[in-house]
């Protein structure tokens, strides 16, 4: 197995001996110059093949050992679950539990609460869930909230492949229509191609997988809505809007916790696509 490419000290883009790209996770194989052969595959403590290469520049962005927890839950995920996981998972809860952790100490007044729902519908990804906030308060020694357990589960259930084809392309049309229509209210321009796009994406599918559920959060963020609508308006309006898109579409109703979820990562999209297009 040749290693190519560095992405952290631990995780390394290789090529196995069929030429096949993986990820590869092992003490210290991204610390010798690149590329190089790994002679010892003993020192591979785990292998993620076909993750689209879009994703590798935002596994760079996400701390090492945040990245590496994520690989672990995703390992038992792999025992746990019978169908086939998109091999994006991965990386999609790496930036998820990044995101969560930077959220609890941002947001601290922000509360989600767990969803019962989702338990009785998903028993098997719930309690994935509860392994993950476990590990993630064993290895990161941060405490998330229990609203995390349902955010980790619909991970699971998004990665499942044997979504019906039909109901995977209705997503992502109505992802590419959102998108369109954060780019008119803005006036901006975002890259398809960029890895935060893609990071937007994922969140998205996770969205709507909920509303589609109808496993949204009922909680009480008016307090929070009101301040962050205070500091930054104009993405509050484009939130609102796009919920009000998302709710005409699939004939639900979103509850504030959403508005403030779409919040938080239109901002995101917004500042990367408004620094991009500045040239910066």
């Amino acid at each position: 197995m040749q290693a190519i490419k560095k992405i952290n000290n631990n995780v390394a883009l290789c090529v196995d001996s069929l030429n096949n790209e993986l990820i590869a996770f092992g003490k210290g194989i991204g610390f010798p110059a690149m590329p190089y052969e790994i002679t010892d595959l003993n020192q591979i403590s785990m292998t993620f093949y076909r993750i689209d290469s879009k994703f590798y520049n935002l596994i760079q962005e996400i701390p090492e050992n945040v990245f590496e927890v994520a690989a672990l839950i995703v390992q038992k995920a792999r025992m746990e679950i019978a169908s086939n996981l998109n091999p994006n998972l991965v990386v999609s809860l790496a930036d998820h539990i990044n995101f969560a952790i930077i959220r609890l100490q941002k947001y601290k007044k922000m509360k989600m609460l767990f969803s019962y729902d989702v338990e009785q519908l998903y028993p098997k990804e719930t309690e994935l869930g509860r392994y993950a906030v476990k590990l993630i308060m064993e290895k990161l020694h941060v405490k998330l909230p229990d609203s995390e357990i349902t955010n980790i589960a619909m991970h699971f259930v998004i990665a499942e492949e044997e979504r019906e084809a039909d109901e995977s392309t209705v997503t992502e049309e109505l992802i590419l229509e959102i998108i369109d229509k954060i780019e008119t209210f803005f006036s901006i321009t975002v890259d398809r191609n960029d890895f935060n796009y893609n990071r937007f994406a994922m969140h998205l599918r996770y969205f709507l997988k909920r509303v589609k559920d109808q496993s949204q959060f009922k909680d009480d963020n008016g307090d929070l809505i009101l301040a962050i609508k205070e500091l930054h308006p104009r993405v509050y309006e484009c939130a609102y809007m796009v919920s009000q898109f998302i709710d005409d579409k699939l004939d639900s109703q979103s509850t504030e916790g959403e508005v403030l979820y779409l919040m938080m990562h239109i901002y995101r999209i917004f500042r990367n696509a408004k620094i991009e297009n500045q040239g910066l």
